[in-house]
């Protein structure tokens, strides 16, 4: 067995743990034995812990992007298109394990952890232009990266809360957000844009800051519901 699916099989064994136990040691270790291994094989597959299998999650659900992609017919859509495509699709891999998502970027938010955040972030809206055919090497190559950036992290929180249909209202805000960042880079000069753009980027702090207070926020939510439980 390769390294790549023995780190798959723990993981998506462990993500109904992470419900229960948070991005833990405990979680994986739980979830090494439901996948039927033993718990040595934790070490091998995440030698560096739970940090490791944060990571792999990311790439995981990038993967699983791709694969779902693959079988669309992208090459009929204009790039606009594939890219709100590509965005919804991620929500869809993810759906089955939002609260896991949701502790993901709460651990991500931890101080040590937001570089790692912003870069398994960058790897995500890579792979989405990558499945759209973006083929630039140039200055645009990074301005599109970053601009999506921007849309996706604003959809992630947006969609953590969504209750609607179908997360039909998940899907106009892609949408809305999508024709947000376009209409930064029609209507500003090549200086003007880099500003605008950098006015809308992903700022680290911030997104630490936002998701400290969603976990808090999420923890007396469940602080409550546990006392209501047992009065």
């Amino acid at each position: 067995m390769s390294i790549d699916t023995l780190r798959d099989e723990i993981l998506v064994a462990s993500l109904p743990n992470v419900v229960f136990d948070g991005w833990s040691l405990q979680s994986l270790r739980d979830g090494t034995g439901m996948a039927g291994h033993e718990p040595s094989a934790l070490l091998r597959a995440f030698p560096g812990g739970v940090t490791d299998a944060v990571e792999h999650f990311a790439d995981w659900s990038d993967r699983q992007m791709l694969d779902r992609l693959e079988a669309l017919p992208l090459a009929e859509m204009k790039v606009r298109e594939r890219i709100s495509l590509a965005v919804r699709t991620y929500f869809e891999v993810l759906e089955p394990y939002r609260e896991a998502k949701r502790r993901q970027l709460s651990y991500l938010a931890l101080p040590q952890n937001v570089a790692l955040g912003l870069r398994l972030l960058y790897r995500t809206v890579d792979a989405m232009w990558f499945a759209a055919g973006d083929s630039s090497t140039d200055y645009n190559h990074y301005t599109k990266r970053a601009l999506l950036a921007a849309v996706v992290s604003s959809s992630t929180f947006y969609w953590l809360d969504d209750k609607s249909d179908d997360h039909a209202e998940t899907r106009a805000f892609i949408d809305r957000r999508l024709a947000d960042v376009l209409a930064v880079g029609k209507a500003t000069s090549s200086v003007g844009k880099l500003g605008s753009m950098l006015n809308i980027l992903p700022n680290p702090l911030r997104f630490a800051r936002q998701m400290r207070q969603r976990s808090a926020g999420a923890q007396a939510s469940n602080a409550t519901v546990h006392m209501a439980e047992n009065i």
